[in-house]
Order: structure tokens, then C-alpha cells, then sequence
């Protein structure tokens, strides 16, 4: 039976596209599953508010009735606004190692770009800078994270061979703990915190964090709109995450900056690494899968660091360390040994500064790959 890519139109075909990774990655050791029931509400069009501003399309590749690809083609009309490139994205691809699927699946997405003008396709990227981005190229002998895409050697390669090349790579770090935090460190964090008159949040539950909600989002925006492919989210889509998110924040490990006025001026968000209970639930949360995240958190043995975001005007001013001093001490507190960094843009050496103090390892590399359409 000849190879088909057919289009994802119902729920039942939604469900298998997030479900083929399980069969794909089977039994290895480095995959981390993605959260079952967020990655079908981000697919899903009735769910997302994020289809209002975007269009986007999700295909399956079947040869002989099984299921052997998957990916998202997406297109965001405000990127041109913002970037001067008419561009879309791919996302939430996999396939097996075979170049009739992988051409199949990327030529698909390449002729819906092309009905709506776009110039070029860049990837894996998704809706937004908080959906899984950048295609792994080194660290594949890593254990995975949620936040972050695992993928097998043979992709980049894949991309390459169908006339993809680099746009950009993203850097992520693990982060040993230290056994403490000397004193005179404690005393210069003091004394940025007083100067600056701020003052860190002292939060109990992930309920504490609500009135501060959206001016996380607003710090965030401010922080990375000159980043790459950045595009601002929209009231409803920080509606969304606000209620996806913060009821789930440890507070242990979310630190939030405010001004004399109360106003959030810098945060950071870590969770503790849910890596190996995702793997034992496969990513689902029912009818079990509970007790794998709850035993995760409450006995954490590593930490996933999601965002940093700092307002520009405060970038100098050190809060930045004050944040991971914080979290730092919570790491300690609760014999976390290390953490993991999120994916941090290679040219951003300001954020990779951040680790000079720490011992420290650059063990992943991760790609967005481009590729013009003629």
C-alpha cells in the first residue's frame, strides 16, 4: 500500500498524532513524552486561543494503515508584521527514519506555505515562545525534560538532505548546585535588592502568585520581544496560560521581583524534573499517572528551569542574581543536586553569563532550521 498523508480533522485522528511519539520512541532511554492532555489542548482549534491569530493544519503519513509521521504546519500573519519575513512553521514533528515519509510529510507543509504566500518555512517552532521549540543536534545521550523537544540523531540529517540549514541554535546547561551560598554573595543580593528598592514575593501557595499573573506575562513579553521570532501574545492566549500554569507553580521554586509599587519587575520559573515520572505515566495523568507527578514533586532529585524574564530597565541592576540566588537556596533546601536550563539563544551571551558562577556543563544544542521557497 502506497504512503498517504492525510489531514488531522477530528478528534480521534488528534488523539493519534499525539499519541504515535509513544510508539516511535518506545522503550528508549532519553525520551521524555509531552504531557498528553496539554499537547491535544494546545492541537486543539476549539481550545487554543491561539488559532484566532494563526492558522494552522496537523497531517498524518500512513503506509499500509499504520501511522509512520506526523507534523504541524503553521502560519502567524503578525511575524511579518513584526519580523519583515513572510514566513510559516513547522512543529510537533516525527517520523521513522525513512526519507519517503519525511519528504512526504515536509512537502505538505511546504505547499500549504506556499498557498498562503509564504516565502519560506522555519522549525520546529509552535504558536508561541512557551510551545516546544528547536530541533535537537547534540545531547542525544541526554536524558530529555518536558519542557524541551527530544528527537532522534536522524532528523537534522533528514531536514538537511530536503534542503534545510540552520537558522538559529539554542544552548541548554546543567547546573550543579553548590553546597551553599557564601555569605558575602547573600550580602551584595541584599544590597541590589535594597538599592533597587525591591523585593521579593514571598509566596506559600501557587494561589499567592494569581495577583501577579499578568505582570509575569508582561515582564515576559518586555524581556523577549527582540529575541528571535518573537510575537506578542494576545489577551486571550495569556488568559489561557495563566489558567493552564499558574495553579501548577511550585512556589518553592517560581521567585517574582516587584517595585515599590508592587509591580512585577523580574521572575523566574522552575519545576522540579518530572522526566522520569513522564516516562512511567507516558505522559498521561489518568487514571494513575497522578502518583508519578505528585512523587516528583515532593521528592524532586532535579529541576527544570522554564523562564527568567528581567524588564530591560532592570537588566543592570543584578536582580538577575538575586532570582537564581533564590532559587539557588531553594535547590539547597531541598537537596535538588542539579537543574537543567531551558533552550537559551546561542547569541545571547548575556543569559549564558548567568552560569560562570555555577559548575556548570553545555551538554545540549538544539536547531530552528529555515528553508526559502522558490
Amino acid at each position: 500500500m502506497p504512503l498517504t498523508v492525510t489531514e488531522v480533522r477530528t478528534k480521534r485522528d488528534r488523539r493519534k498524532y499525539v499519541d504515535f511519539p509513544l510508539s516511535l520512541y518506545k522503550g528508549h532511554p532519553y525520551y521524555v513524552p509531552s504531557l498528553f492532555s496539554e499537547e491535544i489542548e494546545i492541537l486543539d482549534p476549539a481550545k487554543n486561543p491561539s488559532f484566532d491569530i494563526a492558522q494552522a493544519k496537523s497531517w498524518l503519513a500512513k503506509r499500509d494503515g499504520k501511522i509512520v509521521g506526523r507534523i504541524t504546519g503553521l502560519y502567524i500573519p503578525a511575524y511579518r508584521e513584526i519580523w519583515g519575513k513572510d514566513l510559516a512553521r513547522f512543529g510537533w514533528v516525527d517520523f521513522i527514519d525513512d526519507d519517503e515519509v519525511s519528504e512526504a510529510l515536509f512537502r505538505t507543509v511546504e505547499k500549504w506555505a506556499k498557498s498562503l504566500g509564504a516565502e519560506g518555512v522555519t522549525g520546529p517552532q509552535g504558536f508561541t515562545d512557551l510551545d516546544p521549540e528547536g530541533m535537537l543536534i547534540e545531547g542525544f545521550d541526554e536524558m530529555g525534560t518536558l519542557p524541551m523537544i527530544y528527537n532522534y540523531p536522524y532528523y537534522p540529517e533528514h531536514l538537511q538532505r530536503l534542503g534545510y540549514a540552520k537558522e538559529i541554535d539554542w544552548l541548554e546547561f546543567e547546573i550543579k548546585t553548590p553546597a551553599e551560598i557564601p555569605e558575602k554573595v547573600k550580602r551584595v543580593q541584599g544590597l541590589v535588592m535594597k538599592r533597587n528598592k525591591l523585593r521579593m514575593v514571598e509566596a506559600k501557595k501557587s494561589k499567592d502568585l494569581m495577583p501577579y499573573a499578568k505582570g509575569l506575562f508582561h515582564v515576559l513579553s518586555e524581556s523577549y520581544k527582540d529575541l528571535y521570532g518573537f510575537v506578542p501574545l494576545s489577551e486571550a492566549q495569556v488568559e489561557n496560560y495563566i489558567r493552564q500554569y499558574i495553579p501548577f507553580a511550585d512556589p518553592k521554586f517560581t521567585k517574582v521581583v516587584v517595585n515599590d509599587d508592587n509591580e512585577v519587575v523580574a521572575f523566574g520559573v522552575a519545576m522540579p524534573s518530572f522526566s522520569r515520572a513522564l516516562q512511567r505515566n507516558r505522559g498521561k495523568l489518568f487514571p494513575f499517572g497522578w502518583y508519578h507527578m505528585l512523587k516528583a514533586m515532593k521528592n524532586p532529585d532535579g529541576l527544570d528551569l522554564y523562564i527568567v524574564a528581567v524588564l530591560p530597565e532592570y537588566r543592570a541592576s543584578g536582580v538577575i542574581s538575586v532570582l537564581l540566588g533564590s532559587v539557588t537556596e531553594a535547590c539547597i533546601e531541598a537537596g535538588i543536586k542539579t537543574a537543567e536550563s531551558s533552550g537559551e539563544l546561542e547569541s545571547n551571551t548575556q543569559v549564558q553569563a548567568m552560569w560562570r558562577s555555577y559548575d556548570h556543563r553545555q551538554h545540549k544544542r538544539r536547531r530552528c532550521f529555515i528553508k526559502e521557497l522558490s
